[in-house]
C-alpha cells in the first residue's frame, strides 16, 4: 500500500496534470494518478447538478417535473457524446500506448467533426418540436406550456454539451486527465455561479425563472469549451493540434463512428430506458417526479465520480493494450473496481440511513420528500453492484469492445428494467417503488453479467 505521505505527492502531481508513462507505473500509482482528476471532474459535474436542481426547486414541484422531463430526453444527446468520446477515448489511448502522437492528433480533430455534425440536427428537433417532446413525456398542458422554452435551449444548445464531452474524451485518452477536470471546474464553476443569479434573481431583479437554468447551463459550458479548444491549440496538452491535423480524414471518421455506435448504442439504450422509466413515473403525478427527479440527482452525485474512477479504468486498458501488456490491464482493472466497490458501498450506507435528511434540504413538500426517500433507499442498496458493473463495463470500451457493453444494456435494460419495471408499478399496483426494484434487479443482473463475460478474456485481442 501508498504510505500518506506518497499519496500527497500524487494528488499533487495528479492536479499539475505532469506527463506520465502509465503504461510503466506501477498499477496503484497510475490508477490513482489518472482518477484523481477523472474523480473531480465528476464531481463538479455532480455538485452541479445538486445545485441545479436546489434553486429550481425554489420555483416549485412543476419546475422540477419539467427538468425531470427535459433531462431524460437530454439523455439521448448525453448518450451521443457519451458513445462519440468513450471511442475517441479508446483511439487515443491506443496510439499513446503505441507512441503515434500524430495519429492520436488527426483523430482527434475528427471527433470534433463528428460532434458538431451531429449536434446540428438535434438543434433543430429542439427549436420545432421541444412541445410535442414534452407532451409525448406525459407532462400536463400546464407542464407544457410552463417548460416549452427550457426544453428548446436546452436541446438547441446540445453542441455545447455534446462538444465539452467529446474534447474531455480525447484528453483522458490521451492520459491529460488533468485538463478535463480543470474544463469542468471551469464550466460548471461559471453555471453554479450563474444559477442563483438566472433563476432566482438577485436584489430587485426576479431572474428568468426556469429558463434561467437553460441559460445558465449553455453559457458555462460553451466557455468551457472556449477554454478546451484553446488547450488544443495553444498549450502544453499531448494532443495539440496544427493546421495540418485539421484535414478531414473519412476513414478515420468511419473508423470513429464504428467503435462510436457500439458506445453510442449501449448509452442510448440505458438512457431510453430511464426515458421510459420516467414516462411510467410521470403516472403518478408531478409530485412523484418531483421526488424521483431530486432523488436521481442526489444519487449522480455519487455516481459520476465513480464513474470518473472507471474512465481511469478505461484509459489503462487502452493504453495497456495498444503496449501489448494485456494482463496488466486486466488487473488494472480488478484493482479499481475494488476501489469502487469501497467508495459506493460507503455512499449507499449513508444514502440508506439518511435519506430524509437528504431530500429535505432540496424540499419541504413532506410528499416529495417521501417520493425521493424512497428511490434513494431502495437504489442505494443496489450501490456495490453500480460500482463493480460501471468499471467493468468501462474496461471493455476502453478496449474498443463497445459491442459487448451493448448487448449487456440491450438485455438488462430493455428485456428486464423496462418491462419488470411496468409490471411491478402498474399491474401489480406497486407504485413508484415498482420502478426502483426493477433498476436495483436489472442493475445488479448487468453486473454480474460482465464480469462474467471480462473474466472469460476475449476483449484483450480486440484491435482498433
Amino acid at each position: 500500500m501508498l504510505k500518506i505521505k506518497s499519496i500527497l505527492g500524487l494528488f499533487v502531481d495528479a492536479i499539475r496534470g505532469k506527463e506520465q508513462a502509465y503504461t510503466e507505473l506501477p498499477i496503484a500509482k497510475a490508477i490513482i494518478l489518472l482518477a484523481i482528476p477523472m474523480v473531480i471532474e465528476m464531481l463538479m459535474e455532480s455538485l452541479f447538478a445538486i445545485v441545479d436542481i436546489f434553486f429550481v426547486a425554489k420555483l416549485g414541484t412543476e419546475a422540477v417535473a419539467v427538468v425531470g422531463l427535459t433531462e431524460s430526453v437530454m439523455t439521448i444527446v448525453y448518450s451521443l457524446g457519451f458513445g462519440i468520446a468513450m471511442a475517441g477515448t479508446s483511439i487515443i489511448a491506443r496510439r499513446v500506448g503505441e507512441k503515434d502522437k500524430e495519429g492520436a492528433r488527426i483523430s482527434a480533430a475528427q471527433v470534433i467533426y463528428i460532434g458538431v455534425g451531429i449536434s446540428i440536427p438535434i438543434a433543430l428537433v429542439g427549436l420545432f418540436f421541444s412541445t410535442d417532446i414534452l407532451r409525448l413525456m406525459g407532462a400536463e398542458a400546464e407542464m407544457v406550456a410552463y417548460g416549452s422554452t427550457f426544453t428548446k435551449w436546452m436541446l438547441c444548445g446540445n453542441v455545447v454539451i455534446m462538444l465539452l464531452f467529446l474534447l474531455n474524451g480525447v484528453f483522458r485518452g490521451a492520459g491529460d486527465a488533468a485538463i478535463a477536470m480543470r474544463v469542468l471546474w471551469i464550466s460548471n464553476g461559471i453555471n453554479i455561479f450563474l444559477d442563483p443569479i438566472f433563476i432566482v434573481g438577485i436584489g430587485s431583479w426576479a431572474g428568468f425563472g426556469l429558463n434561467g437554468a437553460a441559460y445558465a447551463t449553455i453559457l458555462g459550458r460553451g466557455i468551457g469549451v472556449l477554454y478546451q479548444l484553446y488547450v488544443l491549440f495553444n498549450g502544453k496538452s499531448l494532443i495539440r493540434l496544427a493546421r495540418k491535423h485539421l484535414v478531414v480524414q473519412w476513414h478515420l471518421i468511419v473508423k470513429v463512428l464504428r467503435i462510436a455506435s457500439g458506445g453510442t448504442g449501449q448509452f442510448i439504450i440505458s438512457s431510453a430506458s430511464w426515458i421510459f422509466l420516467m414516462r411510467i413515473m410521470a403516472q403518478f403525478g408531478p409530485v412523484a417526479l418531483a421526488g424521483y427527479t431530486i432523488a436521481i440527482r442526489v444519487l449522480i452525485f455519487t455516481i459520476l465520480p465513480a464513474w470518473g474512477l472507471s474512465n481511469a479504468a478505461a484509459t489503462l486498458v487502452g493504453q495497456n493494450l495498444g503496449a501489448e501488456r494485456p494482463d496488466r490491464a486486466e488487473k488494472s482493472v480488478w484493482i479499481t473496481a475494488l476501489y469502487n466497490v469501497i467508495f459506493l458501498g460507503l455512499v449507499g450506507v449513508a444514502y440508506f440511513f439518511m435519506a430524509t435528511e437528504i431530500i429535505s434540504i432540496f424540499t419541504q413538500d413532506e410528499a416529495v420528500i417521501q417520493f425521493g426517500k424512497q428511490c434513494l433507499r431502495y437504489l442505494s442498496v443496489g450501490y456495490v453492484f453500480f460500482a463493480s458493473g460501471m468499471v467493468v463495463t468501462q474496461a471493455f470500451n476502453g478496449a474498443g469492445d463497445t459491442r459487448t457493453p451493448t448487448l449487456f444494456n440491450l438485455a438488462c435494460f430493455w428485456l428486464i428494467q423496462i418491462p419488470l419495471a411496468y409490471l411491478l408499478a402498474i399491474e401489480f399496483n406497486f407504485g413508484p417503488e415498482g420502478v426502483f426494484i426493477a433498476i436495483i434487479i436489472s442493475e445488479s443482473i448487468l453486473a454480474l453479467m460482465a464480469i462474467y463475460i471480462f473474466r472469460r478474456g476475449k476483449w484483450k485481442s480486440k484491435k482498433i
